[in-house]
């Protein structure tokens, strides 16, 4: 112990270590001291290799001091490691501290539009009855809008009142902002050899615009073509559909004769309801309310199609989806449904993953 005592006196040197670890505020610089004192090149180790040189006797001594040191030294910095990481945790903790006593935030979920729930609404019911959903273009062509559809030239709904006209393209002719889905029909057709059983919802336009009608609104249409489609297919379809999407089983439903070009003959369909106390109650009453119109399609349309009108019968429908979401769910205003309003969304709105099912039931959670 002689010579390592001529070296260093090892008991300054473990005093001046032991005040160098409780001195440091970090565990880096603890890692720093470590390294120093501990490390390969560190003091203790570089001392440890000195013992080589000495004689078996002073060797043995001087090696049991330095393993003493060593274990010491390595004891003060786990010791001071342990307070540092302590302290470190608990200045996270207090930073990332919560009061439980506050209030939680509010939750908040998506809803879904009450349109685009009428409309799997409606698509779901004539799923059922074997219907498929057919899509086309908003823009259309005068012949697909009107000419193909027997709707003739000097009729309101072409006037620039009524429809809307985009600019001549470079042969001079306008196409339009559709005013009906009914142009799918006449493509699906021009397409597909019957039978055909589709609907088509979609988004349609008018120049119109108040309380009840707005210039963008919504409709869907059906088509059934096959051979031996008469009259009494066409009600028996629509009073179901009627009944399943207003849930009431013994509703009044009633074909009242109308005009359409495109449907001979045609009828306008009311379903029962009642106005007692000053509030409309669908169901058995003593009035009406119209709801869709219908008809038989007329010749002149399955032959500017392809078909031959004296092998193939077929009937029509349409609806506007904004109209009979306003009677389902008691929305007074057709305008509200375009104003954004988050209040009204809560109000009106469904759960996103409430899929309407025939099965399972149409009615969803709307608040």
């Amino acid at each position: 112990m002689t010579e390592i005592g001529t070296m260093q006196d090892l008991d300054a040197l473990a005093a001046e270590i032991t005040t160098a670890i409780e001195s440091v505020s970090s565990l880096e610089a603890l890692e720093a001291i470590r390294i120093d004192v501990l490390g390969k090149k560190g003091r203790v180790s570089l001392m440890m290799r000195e013992l080589g040189g000495m004689d078996p006797e002073a060797r043995k001594q001087a090696g049991q001091e330095l393993n003493r040191l060593k274990d010491s030294i390595a004891t003060a910095i786990e010791l001071r490691q342990t307070l540092l990481g302590d302290a470190a945790l608990n200045d996270r903790l207090a930073a990332e501290a919560v009061d439980v006593t506050l209030p939680s935030r509010p939750r908040t979920e998506a809803r879904l539009h009450p349109l685009s729930r009428t409309i799997e609404e409606v698509v779901a019911i004539f799923a059922e009855m074997g219907f498929t959903v057919a899509e086309g273009p908003d823009i259309e062509s005068d012949y697909y809008n009107f000419t193909a559809l027997n709707i003739p030239e000097e009729h309101p709904a072409r006037q620039e009142h009524d429809t809307f006209y985009l600019p001549p393209d470079a042969e001079g002719k306008r196409k339009v902002l559709r005013t009906h889905t009914s142009p799918v029909q006449v493509r699906t057709m021009e397409a597909t050899e019957p039978p055909v059983r589709i609907i088509v919802p979609g988004r349609t336009y008018r120049s119109d615009h108040d309380a009840t009608h707005s210039p963008m609104f919504h409709q869907c249409e059906g088509l059934v073509i096959a051979d031996g489609i008469h009259m009494g297919h066409l009600k028996g379809c629509l009073i179901d559909f009627c009944r399943a999407f207003f849930g009431v089983d013994n509703l009044p439903v009633r074909f009242r004769p109308s005009y359409f070009p495109f449907t001979e003959p045609s009828a306008e369909v009311d379903i029962g309801c009642t106005r007692d106390g000053g509030g409309l109650k669908i169901g058995a009453g003593d009035d009406w309310l119209e709801i869709l119109g219908s008809g038989m399609v007329n010749p002149r349309v399955l032959a500017n199609c392809g078909y031959d009108p004296e092998k193939y019968q077929g009937f029509a429908f349409g609806m506007g989806i904004e109209r009979i979401a306003m009677l389902k769910y008691g929305i007074p205003d057709l305008r509200t449904f375009y104003d954004s309003d988050l209040r009204w969304m809560r109000h009106y709105g469904f759960l996103p993953f409430d899929a309407p099912s025939v099965h399972a039931g149409l009615v969803g959670e709307s608040s």
